[in-house]
C-alpha cells in the first residue's frame, strides 16, 4: 500500500511548518525561539503514519459549566498534545491538576553551549511528571524540542551548579549526576532514591567540574556497544523510569500508556 493511499482521499497531509525568527529576534517566550503567538507550528506531533489530525473538535452538545474548560477550546476544537482527560482544559487548570501529584524527582541540564539536548529532555519530564527542571547556566535554552510541553512544567534557572545543589539540599533533595566516571554507580543496581534530582552534563564533554564536584554522587548507565556514550537526552529518559519503575504507582488511573 502507498503512503498516499493511507489517507483520506489519497492525499497525504501536509506537514507542519516551523518558521523560526532570527537570533536578534529570540525570545524566552513560547516553543523554539520563535513568540507563541508568532509561531505557526502546530502545538502537537505531526504524525505522518498516523492520524492526519489528534484532539477533538469543537464541543457538541449542551454547553457545559466546568470552570476548567477553554471557551475558546470549546469552540474551535481541541488539538493540543494533552491526554484526553485534559481536554478543553486551560492550561492553568492543567498544571493546577498535575501538581496535585507531581513526583519526587527533579531534573537538571547544564546549559553552556545552548545544547539541543534540553527540550527533548523537559518533554520527557513532562511525561514522567517530575517535580521541576532546572536549567544551569545560561538562562536561555531552545524550546523546539519541548513541543510545549514546558507550559506545564515548573522550570527554574541556576547561574551555577552550586547554587542548584543549595537549593535542592534546603529541601531535602540529592543531587546525583550521570556519566561515565571512574567510581560511578551502575543505575540498573543502585537503589534510586525518592528525593533526588538527576543532572546532566553537556553532549559530548559530560558533567563539568563543578557538577562533579558538587554532587552528592554520580551514575552510569551500562552500554554493550561500541561507543563511548549515550545520547544525553536518551540518558535521561533512562534515568528518568528508573524512578518511575522504582517509586510511582503504576496500578493508578493517573498512569497511562503512550
Amino acid at each position: 500500500m502507498s503512503i498516499a493511499s493511507a489517507y483520506p482521499g489519497g492525499t497525504r497531509p501536509p506537514r507542519a511548518v516551523v518558521r523560526l525568527r532570527s537570533v536578534s529576534d529570540q525570545t524566552t517566550a513560547g516553543s523554539g525561539y520563535a513568540d507563541a503567538a508568532e509561531d505557526p507550528r502546530a502545538p502537537y506531533d505531526p504524525m505522518p503514519h498516523g492520524q492526519p489530525q489528534v484532539g477533538v473538535g469543537p464541543w457538541q452538545g449542551e454547553w457545559p459549566q466546568d470552570p476548567r474548560l477553554d471557551p475558546e477550546l470549546l469552540v474551535n476544537g481541541d488539538r493540543r498534545n494533552v491526554v484526553d482527560r485534559y481536554r478543553y482544559w486551560t492550561m492553568e487548570a492543567i498544571v493546577a491538576d498535575l501538581d496535585t501529584r507531581r513526583h519526587g524527582f527533579h531534573v537538571a541540564i547544564e546549559n553552556w553551549q545552548h545544547d539541543f539536548n534540553i527540550g527533548t529532555i523537559v518533554r520527557t519530564a513532562n511525561a514522567f511528571l517530575a517535580a521541576e527542571v532546572h536549567i544551569v547556566g545560561n538562562r536561555r535554552w531552545n524550546r523546539r524540542g519541548a513541543m510545549v510541553t514546558d507550559r506545564y512544567q515548573h522550570l527554574r534557572h541556576h547561574a551555577t551548579v552550586p547554587d542548584l545543589a543549595d537549593y535542592l539540599h534546603e529541601r531535602g533533595v540529592r543531587l546525583l549526576g550521570i556519566d561515565n566516571l571512574p567510581g560511578s554507580l551502575h543505575l540498573e543496581t543502585m537503589a534510586v532514591p525518592r528525593e533526588v534530582c538527576f543532572l546532566f552534563g553537556q553532549e559530548g564533554p559530560g558533567l563539568s567540574e563543578q557538577a562533579r564536584d558538587a554532587c552528592d554522587g554520580t551514575f552510569s548507565i551500562a552500554q554493550f556497544g561500541s561507543t563511548r556514550s549515550i545520547n544525553a537526552s536518551s540518558a535521561a529518559a533512562i534515568a528518568m523510569h528508573a524512578w518511575v519503575r522504582e517509586h510511582a504507582d503504576l496500578g493508578s488511573a493517573d498512569a497511562w500508556r503512550g
